[in-house]
């Protein structure tokens, strides 16, 4: 008989912040899943994982940045500097010392950069998924960052709901120094980045660069010829299971006599 989901919690943190998670327990690398921005812990590809992690009986962890989803707050305090210590809070609160294996989707492909780094030793691996590093400096025109710098909000269209999309200047500000393009990026574990060459958001070519600015050896890309920004369809969603599958789940030895 299979358990109930675990039910949405929360972990308090010390300047009042309570950051709403899900958390199934298991054995081996925890798997943690970094929304996009507006996005939250519901959407497919974060319970995709769950329930991949559920049935092979490993750790995972979904969760909303504060002024996101069921966490309270207000969007427009966000920030990656904010949320990057949201991630960092919520793993070491885990009542387990394996390694993490985050997995980014489009902001959040930037903020596993940043939250991998912090995590030094403890980081086992990444899985970007359209990975949208320093969207802040390339994703905006500059008449738009002129607004911005001045304090404005900027408002654009939506392609994917009814509300426009705000960038507000602290989070473009913060996104500014927080950029990781422009250096080598110190991580050394595998990485693997998946990208649709139909992005209308984030061009795959940023993928590319990504690949080279990462000091890992171990990295792959993978591009989807006729792949969207979210990445969502069945066989993208079993692209990205499988992917991440191949970094936690333990392997079988090789059959000497097969080489």
């Amino acid at each position: 008989m299979t358990s109930p989901a675990p039910q949405t919690r929360y972990l308090d943190l010390s300047d009042g912040r309570s950051i709403a998670y899900r958390f199934t327990p298991g054995t081996g690398p925890v798997i943690v899943f970094l929304p996009g921005y507006m996005s939250d812990m519901g959407g497919s590809k974060a319970t995709a994982l769950f329930a991949m992690a559920r049935a092979s009986g490993l750790p995972c962890l979904l969760f909303d940045y504060s002024g996101c989803g069921e966490s309270p707050g207000l969007f427009a305090d966000g920030t990656l500097s904010r949320w990057k210590a949201e991630v960092l809070a919520l793993v070491a609160a885990l009542d387990t010392d394996e390694k993490v294996v985050l997995v980014g989707s489009s902001m959040g492909g930037w903020l596993m950069l940043l939250a991998g780094m912090a995590l030094g030793d403890r980081l086992g691996g990444l899985v970007g998924v359209a990975a949208a590093p320093d969207f802040t400096e390339w994703g905006i025109p500059q008449m738009d960052k002129a607004l911005l710098a001045d304090g404005e909000t900027i408002l654009e269209d939506n392609p994917y709901g009814p509300e426009p999309t705000p960038t507000h200047p602290g989070f473009w500000a913060d996104g500014q120094a927080s950029r990781v393009l422009e250096g080598e990026i110190a991580i050394d574990c595998p990485v693997r980045l998946i990208h649709g060459q139909r992005d209308p958001d984030v061009p795959w070519e940023i993928a590319l660069e990504l690949a080279g600015r990462l000091r890992s050896a171990d990295v792959q890309v993978t591009l989807i010829k006729d792949g969207d920004h979210r990445l969502s369809r069945e066989g993208d969603i079993r692209l990205l299971l499988r992917t991440v599958a191949e970094l936690v789940l333990p392997r079988a030895p090789e059959d000497p006599a097969a080489a």
